[in-house]
């Protein structure tokens, strides 16, 4: 089951903190709970990227993002994305999750997440998302402009653009093995 009520708390809490610049670093602590763990007693892969959505949304409420996709009734999705696990993640554990927005390109905007235990990270994701409206994607630069401010440019990562590259190489739709 999706934690609304989790997601419900991250909302109001973000709705309390400052805003941010669309570059800015959204912070926030998590636990994991006993229906967040797999059958190895440890946080489920799965429910890894559903505790990231409690850091990524409320960082699109901060840049201001949440108020533009209400007002212009506008959806928001993610189109790719590449995690990595790196520690494990054991129940009652504190984690504070570090997101940020990367840049953009003419289709995209990335984002990037972190899972930290202390001083240690423990996972990783990259996703790629995008602004939609009536089935449709939103350029980037329309986005920005709407949410307003100050928007300072944003030069993707080099190790960005090559994950770009190599998603541009992997065939659509996949081939079938049946």
């Amino acid at each position: 089951m999706y934690p609304i009520f989790r997601l419900t708390l991250e909302m109001f809490l973000a709705g309390r903190r400052p805003a941010l610049p669309i570059n800015g670093t959204h912070v926030s602590t998590h636990r994991c709970w006993p229906w967040d763990l797999d059958f190895l007693m440890e946080l489920n892969n799965g429910r890894t990227l559903t505790i990231y959505d409690l850091g990524r949304i409320p960082l699109a409420r901060r840049v201001g993002l949440v108020a533009v996709l209400r007002r212009r009734k506008w959806g928001l999705t993610v189109a790719g994305s590449s995690v990595r696990y790196r520690k494990r993640i054991t129940v009652f554990q504190k984690m504070t999750i570090h997101s940020r927005c990367l840049g953009a390109d003419d289709r995209f905007i990335y984002l990037e997440q972190s899972i930290w235990l202390g001083g240690e990270c423990a996972g990783n994701a990259l996703y790629r998302t995008a602004v939609i409206n009536r089935g449709k994607m939103v350029p980037p630069e329309e986005v920005l402009a709407e949410i307003g401010g100050d928007v300072p440019e944003m030069v993707l990562p080099e190790w960005v653009t090559a994950w770009i590259d190599a998603e541009g190489q992997r065939p659509w739709p996949p081939e079938r093995t049946d």
